[in-house]
């Protein structure tokens, strides 16, 4: 069994309803974050949890709205009440080894002391983790920007900021859940995806079901009986699959 809490649903414009972009998953107590946007740490807390309880971290790409908490967070690794000593690993696209090596040189503090950090480039690429099948594609938002396919029993992909995309069709073809950004309801921004784009995504990908998150502050006001069959997500909302 697994279960997604979305601890942060909203952008990088700050609002007091959503918090930045991140998703927790747990699989049989095995916990990867799916990006990690400013205010994620205190939302861990929030939920009972803490930096040692994280056993991944997967950055879709590089904006400070999907990674604004990773330096706090490895920081914490080092000087927490506790010290992590269990392994933890970092996945990210192109550039991932020389993002978190500039970030170094801006914060040696966050290099780790007493635990193994792992940092893995996984374009186009597949991992097996623990029994979890990770399988990534570009999409088409940044360089480093990739989808992210897990196959847990159920299967689930993020897909990261994206315009529309080939690839992520092809990651989420038939998938049980598909949470995808949805930055606007009608506006249509280069690099993001409004409703009517995502119904071509879903019409040609066929996911099972369908969450939207990523919600710029127009989304206030919309109900959730006007957007369906897809669901709007919202920070504390947890999916049991």
């Amino acid at each position: 069994m697994a279960k997604i809490r979305f601890l942060g649903t909203g952008t990088s414009y700050p609002t007091l309803e959503r918090a930045s972009s991140s998703c927790l998953v747990n699989v049989d107590k095995k916990y990867i974050l799916i990006d990690i946007g400013p205010t994620v740490l205190r939302r861990l807390v929030e939920y009972g949890m803490g930096v040692n309880d994280v056993d991944m971290i997967i950055l879709t790409h590089f904006h400070v709205d999907h990674s604004g908490d990773l330096p706090a967070f490895l920081f914490a690794c080092n000087y927490g009440v506790e010290p992590r000593k269990r392994p933890l690993v970092l996945i990210g696209g192109e550039g991932i080894n020389s993002f978190f090596r500039r970030l170094s040189l801006a914060y040696p503090w966050i290099k780790p002391k007493n635990y193994d950090l792992k940092i893995l480039k996984l374009v186009n690429g597949t991992y097996k983790w623990k029994g979890i099948g990770i399988r990534t594609k570009r999409t088409n938002h940044n360089r480093e920007s990739i989808g992210v396919l897990l196959e847990m029993g159920k299967s689930v992909v993020f897909s990261g900021d994206t315009d529309y995309s080939r690839n992520l069709i092809e990651l989420s073809r038939d998938v049980d859940l598909l949470v995808v950004e949805c930055s606007f309801p009608v506006r249509k921004v280069k690099g993001h995806l409004n409703l009517h784009v995502l119904k071509k995504i879903v019409k040609s990908a066929k996911p099972k079901d369908v969450i939207i998150t990523h919600l710029y502050p127009e989304w206030n006001g919309v109900k959730e009986k006007e957007t369906l069959p897809y669901k709007l997500a919202y920070d504390g909302m947890e999916i049991v699959l």
